[in-house]
Formats: structure tokens, C-alpha cells, sequence
């Protein structure tokens, strides 16, 4: 299956992507993929994990298909490796017309690398097309959502591993930076496959730790302000409330003229979304107010600064989103503003997701599908399809049964992370050693439990930002154009 044009990998590397060595496990990764393994993967946010598959997509003789979470994650990857030299390479998602979508089915076994979200993967049309053309290599790219997302949020990632089988199980490479041990578990007991493990520590030694506490929201706020008068530097702030999201955006314009600020979530329109993320990478704006929508597979290399302004629901997700920070391997910080009651919001975000016993025996008995919120449809449409309970009331009970496990799981993810906030040892060592039977010594202050005092950091960047460019332009540089091969 291996092209053979090439000496050894390094050989490869340096002429398809002008790299001169791998990184940190990135060879391991590759070797094992190409020996036809089945491979689980872990490296630590920022460490090139796309290498692990755009490496095998050139040398493999088939086509290389990628499960990619986020729309806006895909057109920066297909854009990147475009303008890289990489022109084999497509993404098959709702921005694309039906034109555009039937160009490129037509012409799919032309591509070697082919990016899709879990649900495209059910469309039968789709995955008749995959058939009939040679699929020999299957990556999920944070793989860690088949555990955290899988059951409410996208429950097709649980289903992938009947695609696999339909396309007569090529080699899967399931990539993360946050799988945990459990998560590692659940990510293979989900594809039943038998998985070569290649775990790399997830910690980053170049980001300090600090959490700052507050008796009330005023309090946070000046806290927040008085960080950002200080840390001039490309900053993300995380928030749980998408209006809140907004309000603090607004605020810190008001408060910062000087800085380009904006906002970013789950409820604006696609296009929105987009353009401001391609004007954060550019370095258009200073800071960007963002839920958990955002960030993710964002290969901004210069971010100094990454603050939690609300409890993010578990420590994966904090891990996650703290490492986009410094990709550069430069000093940058992670800062969490804590209040005492802030989590409350993570807590009544679970019960939101979950339905609760009466809406469980609603939408068995009635049927009452789309009268209930997405998630919670998703969740029970789940459970009826994984189960062969024929009786309504033995089902019921196996249902809320289930529904108290991961309910179970959530709450527990909040409670861990509370208890890392009023921890009084080192904050990396708390964080990371769970995970890993060593933590790396910080390349710089560790935390502010050890040896860092935010009140006398500062750091201004300057960013070369250019404000003036046509933002259509650049808008129709984001949206890909279907069907195209070179």
C-alpha cells in the first residue's frame, strides 16, 4: 500500500511538507499507521497531530478519510494544504451547494485526503460513493469526542464504527490531545477495534498555571480588566453563557478602544463565524471572547494568554483549551477567574442536557420528537437505537438508568475540577498526574502556587494587524470551492 519513491520517512517529510525532522512521536504514529495498525494516539495540543495523517495521505496508495468535528476546522486544514502545495484534498460539509456536492462525489476517488464531519458519514449516498472507491486510511481527529460529545451532542461519532466495518475497515487512526485513560477506554470500547496505544504526556511546559479567586462578578470583572491592561498580547477568553459572551465583549471594547475585540459562539451564522476566526489567525484581532464553539484545531502559533471566565464543565476540556496557548513553545499563561457559586452554571448546564424521567416517558409513549430541545432528542433517539428492549417500561428503566450514569459522569468531571481550584499543591502537578506517571518540569513559572505572581506579569505583543482589507474578499477566500482538483 506504501509508495516506495522514497527513501525513509524523514526523506518524505522534508520534500512533501519542507520539514526537516519530526516532532515528538509524530514518527511512531506514522510507522504504526503505515504497518496497517489500528493506532490510538495522544500528543499534547500544538505538537502537529495533522502530520500524523497528511504524511500517510501522500504515501498510501488509497484515499485517506478524515472525521473532523468542526466545519470551520476543516476549511482552514483544506485551505492550508492547498496553499502548501497539497491540491489532492477536499472537504464535504453543509457550506458546500448541491452542485458543488455532486462535483465532488463524481470525482472522489481523485482525492487522497478527504475531510468530513460523523454525520455526513451517515448519509447513504456518501458512504455508497466511499465504497466503491479504495479507502485505506480512516482517521478521527479529536478522537476525545466520541466520549464527551457522543452521547448528547453528535451522537453519530458512537456510530462510526459500523462505518468503518461498511467500508471494510481500512486502518482507523483515532488522534486526541486530551484522551485520559478512561477516555482512551471509552474511545476503543466505542470502536471495538484492537488499538495499538501510543500515548505522549499532555502536559505543555511552557504554560503557567494560575486561578484567581473573587467573593463576587464585580470583583471577576476588575480582575479581568486589570489582566487585560497589563497582558497586551493575542488573548482568548472562554465563557459557558453565550449572552454572556456578548456582554463582556461589548465591555472590554468600551474599556480597550485601542484593542480589536470580538466575539464568538455557537448561535451566529456560519459566515460569521468564519470570518472572525480568519481574522483572529491573521492577527486582525487582539482578543476574542468565545464559548467552547471555538478553538478548536486553531493553529494560531503566537496566543500568550487564555482565561476561563466561567468553570468549563471538566478538566479535558480545560487541558484542551489552555493549550492553545503557545504553540511556539513561548511563555504563555492560563488564568481562572473563580467565584465562589460560579459552579452553578456548569451544574444546571447538565440537568439542561439530560432529560429528565417524565420528558423520557413522553417520548417513548407519545412520541413527541421535536417538541423537546436537540440534545435531549439526540440522546433518547441514542438509547432507543442501541437497545433491544421490546417492553416500553422495562426500556424506561433501562434508559433513566443510563441517563443517571452519565449524569453520574458529569457531575463528577465538575467536582474534579472544583477541587484542582481550591487545591493548595502544585497546580501541575495536580492537573496533569492523573493522566500520566510523570509531569514535566515547567520551562518557565510553573504556577501560582509555586513560584507565579500574575499581579507582576506583564508582557505587550505587538501585532501587525492589517484592518483595512475587503472582508468579502476574505470571505471568499474561507469558502471552498467544491469539485475542484488540481
Amino acid at each position: 500500500m506504501i509508495k516506495s519513491n522514497y527513501e525513509n520517512l524523514e526523506q518524505a517529510l522534508y520534500e512533501q511538507f519542507g520539514f526537516s525532522a519530526f516532532r515528538e512521536g509524530q514518527k511512531d504514529i506514522i510507522e504504526s499507521v503505515l504497518s496497517n495498525q489500528h493506532t490510538l494516539a495522544t500528543l499534547p495540543t500544538g505538537s502537529g497531530k495533522s502530520i500524523c495523517y497528511q504524511l500517510p495521505a501522500k504515501l498510501l496508495d488509497g484515499v485517506t478519510v478524515v472525521v473532523s468535528p468542526l466545519i470551520s476546522l476543516m476549511v482552514d486544514q483544506v485551505k492550508l494544504l492547498k496553499s502548501q502545495g497539497f491540491k489532492r484534498v477536499t472537504a464535504i460539509n453543509s457550506l458546500l451547494s448541491p452542485q458543488q456536492k455532486d462535483n465532488v462525489l463524481n470525482k472522489l476517488g481523485q482525492y487522497q485526503l478527504i475531510y468530513c464531519s460523523p454525520e455526513m458519514l451517515q448519509q447513504a449516498h456518501f458512504i455508497e460513493r466511499l465504497k466503491q472507491i479504495s479507502v485505506s486510511l480512516f482517521v478521527i481527529d479529536e478522537a476525545h469526542c466520541i466520549s464527551q460529545w457522543g452521547h448528547e451532542f453528535r451522537p453519530d461519532y458512537l456510530r462510526l464504527k459500523y462505518v468503518i466495518k461498511d467500508l471494510n475497515e481500512p486502518t482507523v487512526l483515532a488522534l486526541s490531545a486530551t484522551a485520559t485513560p478512561k477516555i482512551q477506554d471509552d474511545i476503543i470500547n466505542y470502536l471495538d477495534l484492537d488499538m495499538d496505544k501510543i500515548i505522549y504526556p499532555m502536559d505543555r511546559t511552557n504554560i503557567t498555571y494560575n486561578v484567581l479567586e473573587s467573593n463576587h462578578f464585580v470583583e471577576k470583572q476588575e480582575q479581568l480588566i486589570d489582566i487585560i491592561e497589563r497582558v497586551k498580547a493575542p488573548t482568548m477568553i472562554y465563557f459557558s453563557s453565550r449572552q454572556v459572551t456578548e456582554q463582556i465583549s461589548s465591555q472590554l471594547q468600551r474599556q480597550f478602544p485601542e484593542l480589536a475585540i470580538a466575539y464568538y459562539h455557537g448561535g451566529m451564522e456560519q459566515q460569521d463565524r468564519l470570518l472572525i476566526q480568519q481574522q483572529f489567525m491573521l492577527g486582525q484581532l487582539d482578543i476574542i471572547c468565545c464559548t467552547s464553539a471555538f478553538g478548536m484545531g486553531i493553529n494560531k502559533e503566537d496566543v500568550r494568554l487564555i482565561i476561563h471566565y466561567h468553570l468549563p464543565n471538566n478538566i479535558e476540556s480545560f487541558i484542551q483549551e489552555t493549550g492553545r496557548a503557545g504553540r511556539d513553545g513561548e511563555h504563555s499563561v492560563s488564568v481562572l477567574l473563580y467565584t465562589k457559586g460560579d459552579e452553578a452554571l456548569p451544574f444546571q448546564m447538565i440537568e439542561s442536557e439530560l432529560p429528565d424521567d417524565h420528558e423520557i416517558k413522553s417520548f417513548l409513549l407519545q412520541d413527541v420528537e421535536g417538541t423537546l430541545p436537540e440534545i435531549k432528542e439526540r440522546f433518547l433517539k441514542l438509547q432507543v437505537d442501541q437497545t433491544s428492549i421490546d417492553s416500553q417500561d422495562e426500556l424506561i428503566q433501562e434508559i433513566i438508568k443510563n441517563r443517571n450514569k452519565r449524569k453520574e459522569v458529569k457531575l463528577k468531571s465538575v467536582l474534579e475540577l472544583l477541587e484542582w481550584v481550591h487545591t493548595e499543591q502544585c497546580r501541575r502537578q495536580a492537573l496533569f498526574h492523573p493522566y500520566q506517571s510523570e509531569v514535566r518540569k515547567s520551562s518557565y513559572d510553573c504556577c501560582d502556587n509555586c513560584d507565579f505572581d500574575i499581579h507582576n506579569w506583564h508582557l505587550h505583543q505587538n501585532n501587525k494587524k492589517n484592518r483595512t482589507n475587503d472582508w468579502q474578499n476574505i470571505l471568499d477566500e474561507l469558502l471552498p470551492i467544491g469539485g475542484r482538483v488540481t
